[in-house]
């Protein structure tokens, strides 16, 4: 019964594989994004940009999904977008934001300039290109 059901998770992960995109660039939590929708209206095929802050991912491989939320006409709009959908044509990290926590559901309180995220770029300034990997901490100014 367990060698079955194991090969029915192989057989699902292999038709998952080739739905899953691979040409995505690294998406985090804060930054602000641009979402290319692909949109169909009879015969004709158009893109739409949908650009805003994502504040949240959730889910893993074919069921990912992620909450981007932008502020039009002092009204809050979130777009949930499943990160594999086909009616997406492309994502675009137009800034980086610097967010210390995983969901930024507090920002849907927030108004005007303490809406604003800080740039992740700021705080790295004093460092050499290349100087600080990935779960390092920054080194003392000497």
């Amino acid at each position: 019964m367990a060698q079955s059901a194991n090969s029915q998770q192989s057989i699902l992960e292999r038709l998952n594989a080739e739905v899953i995109k691979t040409d995505l660039p690294r998406l985090d939590v804060g930054d602000t994004i641009n979402i290319h929708f692909r949109i169909v209206e009879g015969d004709k095929e158009r893109l739409q940009v949908f650009q805003g802050v994502l504040i949240s991912r959730s889910g893993r491989g074919i069921n990912e999904m992620m909450v981007v939320r932008r502020v039009v006409d002092d009204v809050g709009v979130e777009r949930i977008v499943p990160v594999n959908s086909p009616l997406v044509a492309k994502y675009e990290v137009v800034r980086k934001g610097d967010a210390r926590r995983a969901k930024l559901y507090y920002l849907r309180d927030r108004r005007g300039k303490s809406q604003r995220l800080r740039d992740r770029r700021r705080g790295l300034k004093h460092l050499v290109a290349g100087e600080r990997g990935v779960g390092e901490k920054a080194a003392p100014k000497a």
